[in-house]
């Protein structure tokens, strides 16, 4: 029931006069129509509503008593723990949202609670589950706690909740998921789902629920705080934009106020929030765009748990006025970013290759397991995963026992992540099956969970049965990727940069604006891996190019993320960008999507019919040996394609990609043979072609070359002779490396294999399309006279 993405371009309208001068009079900054056009397609047509939308000056939010009773039951209880001076104790929750609603708190009920007064506990992401605990409600009581805030969790947890009440514990829950069908009994809880949709405090997030709660306490209490209420507000920002809520309502009005407090920690000698000031600096960014959130801050607030699992001493990176620690802290946590990338990208390429073990034309929700998985990237893999394939992936980690278990009797226990696509909700896809599973919880999107392991089968039939069942009365799920303007490479640049930013913050509810340029094509195409702070390398990937069309003399740069240059098309196109700006001071495009230009795609879909797709067709079906070309040797490179492509062209007959992806050892194991057949061949005096180690270690002649290199500087001497490689190595040949400089050379060769692994998956993998598109451009140029084919070439 699902389908391939479509382009779509939205209605460009004929906007009238009156609403033109009103986006004028708001933003005289604004170039030409398009900041109109775009607010008049996303809904904004009222004239008070466009000013409040422009000018955070002219928004009126919403009171914190608008959420009624429970509010207001929330107060009187911290009015008395202030005034009887009771200890009290923020539950907080692992992620950007959870770890700056834990510090809005902290920062928040500290003007009105002593530090010995006031604690924190945040659950360790890669050892707990989200929301309350027995355990932790335990440690609190011994601690002589009587009240829990808890920020961005807490709603549904019901048996929890119950114990603390046993112990004598009072709860107040502030928090934005899921509401249970029965309210718990809870001395308050504050949840915006409990208001109308359309309210404008409907979408706020964990961060912004525990504000409007501090809010509510500085109107009670009004002459006990010393510092103002809007010092809160850069937390609440960098918590809003990193949960991806939708920035409608108070939500963009708080997120605005936010990123005008957030920028000012750049231009101040001693900024107040230090560690957020050293963040900004390290991940180069000014503050003053929720980019700088999404792409800099959050995750790197992130990291933190998924890389060490506690995340505590991130609220005092958020909160701490002492420069010297908030610079370490800082530090540690920017290094923490550096691993998570790179085992997000091994996890990846991981679920990637037991995606090639499923039927996926069965399957409608991805299920996948593995013990060495960690469960702290397995929420953005899923993510990565739901987007490419078009189907709910849900990524499971196999643990040894359930954290506290009681005895190694205990069942093993499986954690992970779930993260959808196509409007299709998790969690009521998931909560039917409640009984098999440890634990549950999250959004209609994104969910965490916890299962036996010996129940995954079980539960991955359920879900995908259901799923099933549920499209089989729907129409087809058509996903779009929608343009919002048509512009030429002529318009990118500062003036329409300039005017875009005037609608941010963009999030959910107010998404970046999507530029279509049409017929253009790319030059000075080149991919780089991405180096962390201390110059090693991160196994992330990105290529560059300048964006031509017909209305320059000079190319636009842009970049693509996590795209190798072969990925870039040639000849004419039709790409969609986001136009950005850097901290190298450079205009630029972020590429979005790229296809043939319409009437390129015409003519290849009717010149290229010679090819024919057997990749991963097992038997490949038997034909006369002179009808079809048959490519067997699974490519890592277009220019080895291209060689099949022009004999083709040149024998005037088909050609079969019959390949499948070879088989693959980990790299760790590829450089443990190497090493081994070279000790082999020095101790046996044999040579051995290239051919030959090419066979032995399944790697082509790029990580090949590397290897040799390696062996080299590692002290083995490699001779070529008529016969071979002959290899040479005497224990007292000391390597010609120090012990760091063996382990970068290690390194380099198997970022190379790595590099090279995933070339294969991509090329057993990219659409038929793709490679007809390729070839199309290939005989385009087979036909040219000899100087326009070196010429286009």
């Amino acid at each position: 029931m699902l389908e391939p993405p479509q382009w779509q371009v939205k209605p460009q309208f004929d906007l009238p006069d009156w609403f033109i001068q009103a986006v004028h009079q708001n933003a005289p900054e604004a170039v030409g129509d398009y900041a109109a056009q775009i607010l008049w397609q996303r809904g904004i047509r009222d004239p008070a509503q466009l000013a409040g939308f422009i000018n955070p000056n002219t928004y009126q939010p919403s009171n914190p008593f608008d959420f009624g009773p429970e509010m207001h039951r929330a107060i009187a209880r911290l009015q008395q723990a202030y005034q009887q001076a009771e200890p009290v104790a923020i539950w907080g929750d692992f992620d950007a949202d959870g770890i700056t609603a834990t510090a809005v708190l902290w920062d928040g009920l500290g003007q009105f609670f002593q530090p010995q007064q006031l604690t924190y506990y945040i659950p360790n992401r890669l050892a707990d589950s989200h929301g309350l605990s027995t355990a932790g409600i335990d440690r609190l009581a011994a601690q002589g706690y009587s009240l829990i805030v808890t920020c961005d969790t807490g709603s549904t947890n019901l048996k929890e909740i119950d114990y603390a009440l046993g112990l004598g514990i009072d709860i107040i829950v502030t928090d934005h998921h899921t509401l249970p069908a029965d309210r718990p009994p809870v001395t308050a809880i504050i949840n915006p789902r409990s208001l109308p949709a359309d309210h404008p405090l409907a979408h706020l997030s964990g961060v912004a629920v525990a504000y409007k709660l501090v809010e509510a306490l500085y109107q009670t209490l009004p002459t006990v705080p010393t510092h103002p209420l809007e010092d809160l507000l850069d937390l609440v920002a960098i918590g809003l934009i990193a949960d991806l809520v939708e920035l409608t309502g108070d939500c963009r009005y708080l997120a605005q106020r936010g990123i005008e407090q957030l920028q000012q920690h750049q231009k101040q000698l001693q900024p107040r929030r230090p560690g957020i000031a050293r963040l900004l600096e390290l991940c180069k960014k000014s503050g003053d765009r929720p980019t700088d959130i999404s792409f800099g801050l959050g995750p790197r607030i992130n990291a933190i748990s998924r890389i060490y699992g506690d995340a505590r001493f991130c609220v005092e990176l958020l909160t701490s006025r002492d420069p010297a620690r908030c610079h370490q802290l800082a530090d540690e946590t920017e290094l923490a970013n550096t691993r998570r990338k790179a085992l997000q990208k091994e996890v990846a390429r991981q679920v990637s290759a037991k995606l090639g073990e499923l039927d996926l034309s069965t399957t409608s929700v991805i299920v996948l397991a593995d013990p060495q998985w960690s469960v702290g990237v397995l929420g953005l893999v899923a993510g990565q995963i739901a987007q490419e394939y078009n189907r709910p992936t849900i990524l499971l980690s196999t643990a040894t026992h359930p954290p506290n278990a009681a005895t190694p009797d205990e069942p093993l226990l499986a954690r992970g992540s779930a993260r959808s696509v196509n409007q299709i909700d998790l969690y009521q896809l998931i909560k039917p099956h409640e009984a098999i599973l440890r634990s549950f919880g999250g959004h209609p999107f994104a969910a965490g969970l916890s299962l036996p392991v010996e129940n995954i089968p079980l539960f991955a039939a359920a879900i995908n049965r259901q799923l099933r069942e549920q499209q089989a009365a729907l129409l087809p799920v058509t996903t779009s990727i929608q343009a919002d303007l048509v512009v030429t490479v002529e318009h990118l640049g500062k003036e329409l940069f300039r005017t875009l930013k005037l609608l941010e913050p963009y999030g959910m509810g107010n998404p970046v604006p999507k530029l279509l340029v049409q017929n253009c094509w790319f030059e000075d195409v080149h991919h780089r891996n991405l180096k962390d702070r201390r110059g090693g390398k991160v196994s992330f990937i990105k290529t560059d190019f300048k964006i031509w069309d017909g209305s320059v003399s000079e190319g636009f740069p842009g970049v693509w993320w996590g795209h190798y240059k072969d990925d870039v098309p040639r000849g004419r196109c039709d790409a969609i960008v986001e136009l950005d700006f850097n901290t190298y001071q450079t205009y630029h495009v972020r590429l979005i999507a790229v296809s043939a230009h319409e009437e390129s795609q015409r003519v290849a879909a009717s010149s290229v019919d010679w090819i024919v797709d057997w990749r991963n067709v097992d038997p490949i079906p038997v034909v006369a040996e002179d009808a079809v070309l048959q490519v067997t040797q699974c490519p890592s490179s277009w220019e080895e394609l291209q060689i099949w492509f022009r004999r083709a062209i040149r024998e005037q007959t088909k050609l079969a990609i019959a390949y499948s992806l070879p088989k693959m050892s980990s790299p760790t194991q590829v450089w443990q043979r190497l090493v081994g057949i070279a000790k082999y061949l020095s101790r046996t005096g044999q040579p051995a072609t290239r051919l030959q180690f090419h066979d032995a270690l399944d790697i082509g002649d790029r990580p090949l070359a590397v290897g040799m290199r390696c062996l080299k500087q590692f002290g083995f001497e490699l001779t070529a002779s008529e016969d071979g490689i002959q290899v040479r190595w005497h224990g007292s040949t000391q390597p010609n490396l120090s012990e760091p400089e063996m382990s970068q050379a290690i390194a380099q060769f198997l970022g190379a294999v790595q590099e090279e692994q995933f070339r294969y998956e991509y090329f057993c993998k990219v659409p038929l399309s793709t490679i007809q598109a390729v070839a199309s451009y290939a005989a385009q140029l087979h036909h040219l006279p000899d100087d326009q084919s070196t010429k286009c070439a």
